[in-house]
């Protein structure tokens, strides 16, 4: 057993390679390097206000914390991923340490807080007591009076990412600064920087810039970054996102703190985008285009990468092991010994591993187009999963975004789609698909909000589609949907629009809480933060009363339904016949009175009477007896509380 201290997750000297999840897509270990400036500016706490959403951190500190968050995250649902902390611009330097004990003196005023490695239980408690412990930090974030040489900083990235993170595919720098132009007197330095940049973009790593932005004075890309920060290029689908909007710290109670935009910019670029596959697409015979899959959204789900034994003084990380062994002998399996068997006409048959492989085998992995159909003939609910976005992609043929975006224009003018034979990956099994042409969509400032592309359906086989069972359906009177309307109207959110974002799993959240506490040895909480429950004094203060009428009105219109039944059945129903007695009294043939029957509810003893005395009775009242015993005796009870 390991100690979680020392190896929390898993060892960064493992296989590098890509795996698969249990999706069978390909996952992607990406290592993130924090470059935090630490200058005067940053460092500088704004000025104490009244206003309860002020800001109360410096730029430098937002930027820790940040950093501390996003460590916190992905130490649990990224638990093979990277991350590290260096400081630009601190009087004290620290780097790696080299065999001359020289580390800090090669990369002078940059501080390595955090190595980049897999976060350990130690580094988030190192970052966490720095982010809370103001003393410390002021002992750490001591401002040089040399300035810095940015083309240094780059290049101690680059020797960073080399050693570390050598054979990953996706390397990020986050860069969180704001000092436009840091070398505006200097060229050469300048030109120095740039080249840093050229070195790293060729290594693979991709510089994100989150830009602090003062309320003096603004930050001006195209003094420095933009020969540092390369945008991205048409067609490059592993190109960096669009830049992010600079972070202003405000003081005005409606404004976004400079916290909780770090947070947002940092949390959209905190998940490198990455392909689900990358398909050649047949359009014809002959003509092919390469492709690349994404998904939109995805449910979250647990990561249990390891088993914790929790049973010893302190939790241990349980390395687990297991074997097959034949029943009747106890003897173990070895897999080469394993054979898949079918059953076939009351026969067993083996079939060696080659042998299955090519029973499965449907063809390479391809989406070909064998047919176009006009956009009504396809119903709303033929899909059976989530829908996969697909845009061209020039890296296996020359040409794709042409032919491309000429077929999408065609689809979407025709107001068709396409058809097609989906195979996703390797061993997977074949489907039909429809291809939907989807529209560019930009946004109020004309920013693109979702690209031009085609989505895959999968659609459902014969098998699949099952009928709908038939259930009777009531409406409501005009007057209470009427009055519901007013209701829902003011219960809506404002513009109308729902933000996921806002309310996170609370199942998931407790989950990652429990783990964090144990591995950082906190105290458990005591109960979840549940951001879903409604906001029951809101929705009182909004539509209590109203929701009282509304109930009142419900009640009013089921006694007036419930009369107009009656009365409308009632004279259905043909008059009870009368037989005489011994006295010539006539009387219902073995009927219970009126005073038996009160009297049988008023104790709860309705269930013992039989089955026909209960509907002479019921006759004698003109009540409908369809239906089983309980649902008469349930009539007869509503009949003695509405008397």
């Amino acid at each position: 057993m390991a100690d979680p201290q020392d190896r929390f997750r898993q060892d960064e000297d493992e296989d590098e390679e890509e795996e698969v999840d249990e999706t069978g897509y390909k996952t992607v270990r990406d290592a993130v390097l924090f470059v935090i400036d630490v200058s005067k500016s940053m460092t500088t706490k704004p000025p104490p206000s009244d206003s309860k959403k002020a800001d109360r951190d410096s730029p430098t500190s937002a930027a820790l914390k940040c950093a501390y968050q996003l460590m916190q995250q992905r130490i649990i649902s990224h638990p093979t991923d990277m991350m590290g902390v260096l400081l630009l611009g601190t009087e004290e330097s620290k780097f790696q340490d080299d065999a001359s004990g020289n580390g800090g003196l090669a990369y002078p005023h940059c501080y390595l807080l955090t190595d980049l490695e897999v976060p350990a239980a130690l580094d988030v408690k190192r970052l966490r007591n720095l982010v809370e412990d103001e003393e410390e930090a002021q002992q750490l974030l001591v401002q040089s009076e040399e300035p810095v040489s940015m083309a240094n900083v780059l290049f101690c990235a680059n020797q960073i990412f080399t050693t570390k993170a050598p054979n990953f595919s996706s390397r990020r720098l986050f860069l969180v600064t704001d000092n436009d132009d840091p070398h505006a007197d200097d060229k050469s330095l300048r030109s120095a920087a740039a080249v840093r940049a050229k070195d790293l973009y060729d290594l693979g790593v991709i510089i994100e810039l989150f830009p602090i932005s003062h309320p003096e004075r603004g930050f001006d890309r195209t003094k420095f970054y933009d020969d540092i920060v390369y945008r991205a290029p048409l067609g490059d689908d592993d190109a960096p996102a669009p830049v992010s909007n600079a972070a202003q710290p405000v003081d005005r109670s409606d404004g976004i703190s400079l916290l909780q935009s770090l947070i947002s910019n940092i949390n959209s670029k905190a998940v490198p985008r990455r392909a689900l596959f990358s398909l050649p697409f047949e359009i014809g015979p002959g003509l092919k285009v390469g492709v690349k899959g994404y998904i939109s959204i995805k449910r979250q789900e647990r990561v249990r990468s390891c088993y914790v034994w929790l049973n010893g003084e302190k939790p241990q990380i349980a390395v687990g092991s297991s074997s097959r062994v034949a029943e009747d002998t106890a003897r173990e399996v070895k897999k080469e010994e394993i054979r898949k068997a079918y059953k076939f006409g009351g026969e067993t048959i083996a079939f060696t591993e080659e042998e299955t492989k090519k029973i499965r085998y449907f063809g390479d992995p391809v989406i070909r187009i064998i047919g176009f159909k006009p956009m009504t003939c396809l119903p709303n609910w033929a899909n059976l999963r989530t829908p996969t976005f697909i845009y061209p992609s020039e890296s296996d043929f020359v040409g794709s975004t042409r032919a491309f975006s000429a077929l999408q224009q065609k689809l979407l003018k025709d107001n068709k789609f396409g058809l097609a034979w989906f195979i996703p990956r390797r061993n997977a099994v074949p489907t039909l698909a429809a291809l939907i042409p989807g529209a560019e969509k930009l946004g109020d400032r004309n920013e693109q909000i979702r690209p031009p592309g085609l989505w895959v359906i999968t659609l459902p086989y014969v098998d699949d589609i099952r009928q709908i069972p038939d259930t009777p359906l009531v409406r409501a009177p005009d007057n209470t949907i009427d009055h519901m309307r007013e209701i829902v109207q003011n219960l809506t959110l404002p513009k109308g629009e729902y933000d996921p974002n806002k309310y996170p799993n609370p199942s998931l959240q407790w989950f990652y809480r429990i783990l964090q506490a144990i591995a950082l040895e906190d105290e458990l909480p005591e109960q979840p933060e549940d951001k879903t429950v409604p906001r029951h004094r809101q929705i009182n203060k909004r539509v209590g009363d109203q929701i009282v009428e509304w109930g009142k009105l419900i009640d009013e219109e089921y006694r007036y339904y419930s009369s107009a039944k009656r009365k409308s059945v009632d004279e259905e129903l043909p008059p009870a016949k009368k037989v005489k007695k011994e006295n010539g009294t006539s009387s219902q043939s073995g009927a219970v009175d009126d005073a038996e029957m009160k009297k049988a509810w008023e104790n709860g003893t309705l269930h013992k009477l039989t089955i026909p005395k209960l509907k002479e009775w019921a006759h004698s009242k003109h009540f409908t007896v369809a239906g089983k015993k309980a649902e008469i005796i349930e009539r007869i009870e509503e009949y003695f509380e509405n008397k």
